[in-house]
């Protein structure tokens, strides 16, 4: 029998590694989604991170690509988070107009102690610290940034404060990972990482029904708003807010069936998706020019076996050069 179910593809639904914006007009709402297969899954192989870590930082990657692909002018968007748990440091940028890298610093020794307390949730190994949100358009331009507080709160959590008090702009974030399992072609296991997430923002033509609540009042603050801004507003939250977290990495859903599935009985409009790549803006020149810069005596200490070798942090290129080319003998 023939079969008649549609499937992912057929109507050019934008699959992995595609940000899709989408806008629902009922409800004042714009916003965008993804989900990210092969590029997060070559990302996090490169590092062979330990599972916690790579969660966290693939949470990272997805946020910054949703945030990224926002921007309307050349430059470069960046979350970067330091802390006092056993991942310090998160850093992924996204530059434009589609490149995206990532990457992720731990102590093992804490990690493994946080992991055997039972510590092992994404607010647990941040710890208590600063997110900063950098957007550098590059030129003679000042960069922006905005810094959101560490506090315990989810990436999720941190993300909506940031909206709240950087943009006053209402927003509802979800962020969603996943480890797959699979066989390749020869009937080996095969184990893949995916991820998703979804920003919606109320954006409404009359802006005194964006009106915001006071920020986070300190302790005793239980963050819980005593009202929503606007009704349309609490309606499209509440709706994504159901979204289950295998929604948004399950590859047969994709982003648009996702859309529908929330937005469908109001109606929403899908535009052009947004491809994102994992490319790292790295470069033997770029790197030349740093060390360019070292004094004679900082060379001579990187010198080892009669070369420089610098290892990039996020793609792992390895690039060597002769201490000649630094007028070093």
């Amino acid at each position: 029998m023939q079969n008649l179910e549609t499937q992912l593809g057929e109507l050019g639904f934008a699959g992995d590694d595609m940000v899709v914006p989408f806008q629902v007009d009922a409800l004042d709402v714009r916003g965008r989604t993804v989900q990210l297969g092969p590029l997060l899954d070559t990302m996090l192989a490169r590092h062979a991170y330990p599972e916690p870590v790579a969660r966290l930082l693939a949470e990272a990657v997805v946020l910054t690509a949703l945030i990224g692909t926002s921007l309307k002018f050349e430059g470069k968007f960046t979350v970067q988070t330091k802390g006092d748990g056993p991942v310090d440091l998160l850093v992924a940028d996204f530059s434009t107009p589609d490149a995206l890298r990532g990457y992720a610093r731990f102590d093992q020794d804490a990690l493994d102690a946080a992991i055997e307390a039972g510590k092992s949730e994404p607010e647990a190994l941040l710890g208590r610290g600063v997110l900063a949100f950098t957007i550098d358009q590059g030129g003679f331009m000042q960069p922006y940034q905005g810094i959101v507080e560490l506090d315990g709160r989810s990436l999720e959590e941190i993300a909506m404060a940031y909206f709240r008090q950087s943009e006053q702009i209402p927003t509802a974030v979800r962020l969603g990972v996943a480890k797959l399992f699979s066989r390749d072609e020869d009937g080996q296991p095969r184990e893949s990482w995916r991820a998703g997430g979804l920003v919606a923002q109320f954006l409404p033509p009359e802006p005194e029904r964006m009106r915001q609540p006071d920020l986070h009042g300190g302790d005793g603050d239980d963050g819980v708003l005593s009202h929503d801004p606007d009704d349309a507003w609490s309606e499209a939250r509440a709706m994504v807010e159901t979204i289950d977290l295998d929604e948004m990495t399950d590859p047969e859903v994709g982003a648009e069936r996702l859309l529908y599935r929330l937005f469908h009985e109001r109606g929403v409009t899908v535009y052009p998706a947004h491809g994102v790549y994992d490319r790292c803006s790295c470069s033997r020149e770029k790197i030349r020019d740093v060390l360019g810069a070292f004094t004679a005596e900082e060379l001579a200490e990187s010198t080892e076996d009669g070369k420089i070798t610098v290892t990039c942090e996020f793609c792992s290129t390895a690039y060597e050069y002769a201490p000649e080319e630094f007028g070093q003998d």
